[in-house]
């Protein structure tokens, strides 16, 4: 059943539309004032609101505003006894649905409440739609060294809480998919979570990513805008590269965290959000803080669990499992047979000193993919991936497993190194 919240400060009016509202199969709440509507949303989701203009302690607008911050998807219907056409456009410029002058027409306020219900249901549809859509396109954390399994087992437990985490590791080995399995894992899942690349966006324009600005506040604001914070509202605010912060926006971040508050640049008024805050870095923190490049406290605001993602040279078992998946994933995107790949190919992968981690293999697979006959061998890896890096490794394998010991290794270095000066 559809429940709709009357707040009205007449109770001889509310009593009237509850009534009517309850006789066409509506849950009906009522509220005396805007204090009392804002309690009643924050406890009970209504699928849409009729909310009088003028009221004690709040009036209709004021209350309008916080109702956008609250339950930005609920349709609100502005009622008023002393409307106007004014009055009517800035209510619908402020976010109401609709507005009704009193007395109301019936036949109009049912056939309203109804468009409204519609609104309500077709956002919620596209919500649970978006939603399924972005599952959908997160992958599994592929592998079964001990590294990643403890990954999994402690994602397994921490993903329920609201525990913040943070994520260690180098370039490309796979600190944002932890970061949206930790979301997907959560209660937070239906939710939306939002990234921001901390590294990729100037110092001076990081705070209004972050917490938004209002229209003027600086010379390009030409209209308000609503920040990642905001926007992460009941989800997950990723904050990659969180180590390439400024300080300046260390320290809001660190009052949002602390007051679950933040303010918009240019304005003085505090909204309330609710985010789980997952940041990653590839940086040391702690030598970040010893160097005065990053605040110690808002480190340990961030640090509640510390997930260290292994590089791909310390999972290379993994190896294979990753390139199974990527060929499968690249062929299907390409529309190409699936090719298969040899032991040897594989081995040789293997070997290979992966500084770019999951990233640098799903490129060599993209690569072996398009320049390799049917099947991918031996020889398209020594000719298409590292020849120089995997011949040379397996030549100073075969140089070391010819000399009995070191003296007799260095003087064949020193003997290597005379002939090529001579030359």
């Amino acid at each position: 059943m559809a429940k709709v919240l009357i707040t009205d400060d007449e109770g001889s009016i509310r009593r009237t539309l509850k009534e009517i509202l309850q006789f066409e199969k509506y849950e009906v709440d009522e509220a005396a004032d805007g204090l009392d509507c804002l309690a009643k949303v924050k406890k009970t989701q209504y699928d849409a609101i009729l909310l009088d203009i003028k009221m004690p302690k709040m009036d209709g607008m004021e209350t309008l505003e916080k109702l956008q911050e609250l339950a930005p998807d609920t349709p609100v219907i502005m009622i008023s006894g002393h409307g106007t056409i004014d009055t009517a456009v800035e209510a619908v410029k402020k976010g109401a649905f609709d507005f009704i002058a009193k007395p109301p027409d019936l036949n109009r306020l049912l056939i309203t409440i109804r468009n409204a219900m519609d609104k309500s249901s077709l956002v919620s549809e596209a919500k649970v739609l978006k939603q399924r859509i972005a599952k959908s396109k997160v992958q599994e954390i592929i592998g079964e060294s001990e590294g990643i399994i403890k990954i999994k087992e402690t994602i397994e437990r921490v993903a329920p809480t609201d525990a913040r985490v943070l994520i260690l590791g180098q370039n490309g080995s796979g600190k944002e998919l932890v970061a949206r399995w930790l979301h997907e894992q959560s209660h937070r899942a239906n939710a939306p979570i939002v990234e921001v690349n901390c590294a990729a966006i100037p110092s001076e324009l990081i705070e209004s990513e972050l917490f938004g600005h209002e229209k003027g506040a600086f010379t390009s604001a030409i209209k308000q805008r609503i920040g990642k914070f905001e926007q992460a509202h009941g989800g997950t605010l990723f904050l990659d590269e969180i180590g390439d912060m400024s300080l300046s926006a260390q320290a809001k971040v660190l009052r949002a965290l602390q007051e679950n508050r933040i303010t918009r640049v240019g304005g003085d008024k505090d909204i309330s959000v609710d985010v789980r805050v997952v940041a990653a870095t590839n940086k040391d923190l702690r030598k970040e803080i010893e160097a005065g490049r990053f605040r110690e406290d808002l480190y340990h605001r961030l640090a509640v669990i510390i997930l260290q993602v292994p590089s791909l040279n310390d999972r290379r078992e993994d190896i294979p499992l990753l390139i199974e998946h990527f060929i499968l994933q690249i062929c299907n995107e390409y529309g190409v047979a699936i090719k298969n790949i040899t032991s040897e190919a594989l081995l040789l992968l293997q070997q290979v000193n992966w500084t770019g981690n999951i990233r640098e293999l799903r490129n060599v697979v993209e690569r072996l993919i398009i320049l390799s006959g049917n099947e991918i061998n031996a020889n398209d890896v020594k000719s298409y991936v590292l020849p120089t890096s995997v011949a040379s490794q397996q030549k100073l394998r075969d140089v070391f497993e010819q000399f009995g010991n070191l003296d007799d290794l260095h003087r064949f270095i020193e003997q290597e190194f005379a002939n090529y000066k001579s030359n």
